[in-house]
């Protein structure tokens, strides 16, 4: 998966390299009693019998995040089968003997290689090995025993009211509150079954609950490996379509399987040809169809794709699609982007793409629009903020306002730095405006979004942002993030209360019947769990002082003497943050500086104006010619400019030029366009109407101070033909020529 971009490194540092076997039944590795060295490669095997089981214990891990890193291989080669890859600080959130990581290994055998850089060094690892031992040693709940035959492996014996294969799961806590709440069901799955109103682990919650919970469903065995990050996940009829993903290993990869979510039940979905396998794509549905856009191919370095499949589900085919005008459509071929399918006001069904990753353009600040009915894409001009697009970041859709709330993600910033971000944007779908509303305070990317209630929920994610020195920052998070849509507020939620620590990135997040479902992701090992998440009902409060005080994690409004949640369609067009909403605070000057240019000062939540010496200060604050709503700003050449991250893109706008030196895109001198030009938007055309070859047409736009334009918008599109149908009537028989 992708990240951090590399850093300069110190490259006169001595590199450090060993490889040590071990044999003994059980022992400890570990970098040494201080922090390691800088540029360390440090090799293990340890050797045990043909078939065995080998139990590491991560009892300590505190390494630079995304850069140094620890392998595990189940063989005694780095060709073996790679099994988990630590890296940050692997620091248990609950303090207790079951969440510390244990990797296994069936072969007998067990690789560990680590390697670390030249920028900053922690105080690595302690790992306690065993062959032949019971997981996490049962975990204080239970026993080791042997198996009946010399040849079988041990196995744990629990204790009552524990389970598992390492007996680390509760069950029937309290008796599930018995009789009159429930009953433990000791002969099934043992867990509690709720009377009808009531709810929870242990059916202590009333339904419905003024009360959030988490909960790990008993999920039904599954043959195939269901572990995967950077997949994308969608919900049809209470069943969440799972598709695609990064893998260690692709040998018997499930490239699209279906969970039910009502029974727990997992379903491959056997389909002939089809896409090959991908991570970091995009899925977004619309009627009986899934489309898939993007993403990296499994093999290759380079390899982004602008690849757009459909899964038809009623027939359970997948059909690729190429978009009419073929090669004359741009398409950026983009990884870590998302997608949503959207039915406009007007009656047209869309796909919008944001933002993205891209080998060539680098990072991506366009929205692309794909005409579902037409089968066309289409670069829209927006107008509001000039956004900075990024890599990882979540988006989510807002059917009752038409609006994509875009949040978080690795971006490009000014003089070559790269780094997370808290932002959080509005994309008007309609009227193809961004706004930028209040940002989080906690840059992350990777993460999951949904919508619930009136409230956008963001879970886990990588949130290290360190450079030379460690901060704490996991690189892979628990946090629970709530972001009120009516009062532009952000909350931090208490982190999973379960059993078991469920740290993650690059996993996905489904709604479905007012619950949150997180399946898979990273956090060293590759995950195939689900967690559930339900978060407080509105309909479970009874009167009005209650109600309008719920949450955080959830919104509501009294009415007609009941509680109900807050949508956005509620807000009938006023201004957010809606009455109901706690007073700001008077806007400071601080938050309006970062802000630097007059669209995106003026497309915010934070009440800014843009000044006539070209600075951002809030309303409050006296200025010259100021300027407050967005649509009375000049042309955005330098915003547009400024979000350009390497030559290649800066290229393709027309009034932008490259900065070698400074490794940054401009904006070129402000200009009308002189005679003979035609300025459409922010780009000066005209039309070659000579039939030429593409050099002798290139040399004579040069001799324009001009060059072969790169339409990237639809005015600049519609421009050109509305000109060559001119031209075509002047001349019959008239081709095209060269813009």
């Amino acid at each position: 998966m992708r990240g951090m971009s590399r850093r300069k490194r110190n490259t006169l540092q001595r590199r450090i390299q060993t490889r040590d076997v071990l044999t003994e039944p059980s022992g400890y590795l570990t970098d040494g009693p201080i922090n390691y060295k800088y540029k360390t490669k440090c090799t293990w095997l340890i050797e045990g019998y043909p078939n065995a089981v080998l139990r590491l214990r991560f009892n300590h891990f505190a390494t630079e995040c995304s850069w140094d890193h620890m392998y595990v291989y189940d063989g005694d080669s780095i060709f073996a089968p790679l099994v988990a890859v630590f890296s940050g600080l692997i620091i248990p959130e609950i303090r207790g003997n079951e969440t510390v990581p244990e990797v296994e290994t069936t072969s007998g055998y067990a690789l560990l290689h680590f390697f670390s850089d030249a920028a900053y060094n922690l105080t690595g690892f302690e790992i306690f090995y065993s062959i032949n031992s019971c997981p996490n040693n049962c975990s204080s709940h239970g026993k080791c025993t042997p198996g009946n035959s010399a040849a079988s492996r041990v196995y744990c014996e629990c204790d009552k009211y524990w389970k598992g294969e390492a007996c680390d799961i509760p069950y029937c806590r309290n008796n599930c509150g018995s009789p009159d709440h429930g009953y433990c069901d000791l002969t099934g799955e043992k867990l509690c079954v709720c009377n009808d109103s009531w709810q929870g682990p242990d059916c202590a919650l009333t339904v419905p609950s003024t009360e959030s919970f988490w909960v790990l469903p008993s999920v039904k065995p599954f043959g195939t490996s269901l572990a995967r990050a950077s997949h994308k996940a969608v919900v049809q009829e209470k069943v969440m379509w799972v598709v695609g993903g990064y893998t260690f290993n692709y040998s018997s990869f499930q490239m699209i399987l279906n969970y039910n979510l009502e029974s727990g039940i997992w379903s491959t979905v056997p389909v002939s040809g089809g896409p090959v396998p991908r991570y970091g794509h995009s899925l977004a549905a619309y009627q009986d169809d899934i489309y898939m856009f993007g993403g990296k191919l499994e093999a290759g370095l380079l390899n982004a794709t602008e690849e757009l499949w459909v899964f038809t589900l009623p027939s359970r085919t997948w059909q690729r699609r190429t978009p009419a005008g073929g090669a004359q459509t741009q398409i950026y071929a983009v990884e870590g982007h998302s997608a949503h399918c959207v039915l406009l006001d007007e009656g047209e069904a869309i796909m919008l793409v944001i933002f993205g990753y891209s080998p060539i353009y680098s990072y991506v600040s366009n929205v692309q629009e794909y005409n579902l009915r037409s089968n066309t894409w289409v670069v829209p001009e927006t107008q509001g903020a000039a956004p900075q697009g990024g890599y990882g970041h979540s988006s989510t859709f807002d059917s009752a306002s038409g609006s994509v709330y875009v949040h978080g993600g690795y971006k490009a910033f000014p003089a070559n730095k790269y780094g997370l971000v808290d932002d959080l944007y509005r994309y008007d779908a309609n009227t193809r405006t961004w706004f930028i509303l209040r940002e989080s305070g906690s840059p992350r990317y990777l993460h999951s979004a949904v919508l619930l209630s009136g409230t956008l929920l963001f879970f886990g994610g990588n949130t290290h942002n360190d450079t030379s020195l460690s901060n704490g920052a996991k690189c892979f998070s628990a946090d629970f993030l709530a972001y009120d849509i009516a009062c532009d507020e952000w909350r931090v939620l208490p982190k999973p209360d379960l059993h078991r620590d469920v740290n993650r990135f690059g996993h996905s997040a489904v709604v479905s019947n007012g619950s949150m479902f997180v399946f898979g992701g990273f956090s060293g090992m590759l995950l195939n769990d689900v967690l559930v998440y339900r978060p407080p009902s509105c309909q479970a409060f009874l009167a009005e002082e209650g109600c309008v005080k719920a949450g955080p994690g959830v919104r509501c409004i009294w009415s007609r003497g009941r509680c109900f949640p807050w949508e956005s369609s509620m807000a009938n067009g006023s201004v957010i943050p809606a009455p109901f909403c706690p007073l700001k605070a008077v806007t400071v000057d601080e938050r309006c500086y970062r802000f630097s240019d007059c669209a995106s000062c003026t497309a915010n939540t934070n009440g800014c104006q843009w000044c006539g010496d070209k600075k951002c200060l809030s309303a409050s604050s006296n200025c010259t010619a100021n300027v407050r709503n967005f649509t009375e700003c000049p042309v955005r050449n330098e915003q547009v400019c400024t979000k350009m991250a390497n030559c290649k893109s800066c290229s393709v706008n027309l009034n932008c030029q490259w900065d070698q030196n400074q490794s940054e895109c401009h904006a070129l001198p402000a200009q009308q366009c002189s005679e003979g030009w035609s300025q459409v938007g922010e780009a000066c055309l005209r039309i070659n109407s000579s039939r030429e070859s593409y050099d002798n047409a290139q040399h004579y736009c040069k001799n324009l101070n001009g060059n072969i334009a790169s339409l990237t918008t639809s005015k600049q599109v519609d421009f050109v033909l509305e000109e060559l149908k001119k031209l075509q009537q002047e001349e019959s028989g008239f081709l095209p020529g060269w813009a």
